[in-house]
């Protein structure tokens, strides 16, 4: 009888994928494995390996491929606006992993497809400078109609700060004078995502 992938074990879809090493990485969570989350802290009392954890070549050939199918789907129909939880995939997959804040424009045009995911601002760890002026020369070069916002906090916390907040309501203005709209500003850290409109918060 033909096994399903959904009735398979992790190690076994993991063998599936990098052969017999697949078993091997049942050892970490599958966060980790894909590079969603940075890898836990090994302890140095217990004398464990605190060697980094390098995610396996064909694995990261197979999250990049899952989120370029996110990414197409997106540019063909209105999936930006329709599926919060596939745009929170997506970005999870993208920007969730980074050790530094990133800042991405996801600009759509007037029947909200995707035209491109863009990252226009690169931080610290902690913080990121974001320029609504070059905000505004980007969403005109792409002649968009609409954009979702997008930033990540390498800490773990999807809790948006009040700078975050401030943020986006400026730039909710500055956009609105070339008719571009702001549907929705995510906080993305690890496999987590918060979404500033399901919160209110636009």
């Amino acid at each position: 009888m033909e096994m399903h992938a959904t009735d398979m074990s992790n190690a076994d879809l993991l063998e599936i994928l990098c052969g017999s090493v697949g078993r091997n990485l049942t050892r970490r969570p599958l966060s980790e494995v894909f590079g969603i989350c940075a890898p836990r802290q090994r302890s140095i009392l217990a004398g464990e390996d605190r060697e980094p954890y390098v995610i396996h070549p064909q694995i990261a050939a197979a999250k990049e491929l899952y989120v370029r199918a996110i990414q197409e789907d997106m540019n063909v129909s209105d999936i930006c606006l329709s599926s919060p939880n596939t745009v929170s995939s997506y970005l999870s997959g993208r920007i969730g992993n980074y050790e530094h804040e990133v800042f991405q424009c996801l600009w759509m045009d007037a029947r909200n497809r995707l035209i491109v995911a863009e990252e226009l601002f690169r931080g610290t760890l902690t913080q990121t400078s974001v320029y609504p002026r070059e905000v505004v020369k980007r969403a005109l070069f792409h002649n968009a109609a609409a954009v979702i916002f997008a930033h990540n906090h390498p800490s773990g916390d999807t809790d948006p700060s009040r700078s975050d907040e401030m943020l986006t309501t400026s730039l909710k203005t500055a956009l609105a004078l070339v008719d571009v709209r702001v549907l929705d500003h995510f906080v993305v850290a690890g496999n987590k995502a918060l979404s500033f409109a399901e919160r209110g918060l636009l």
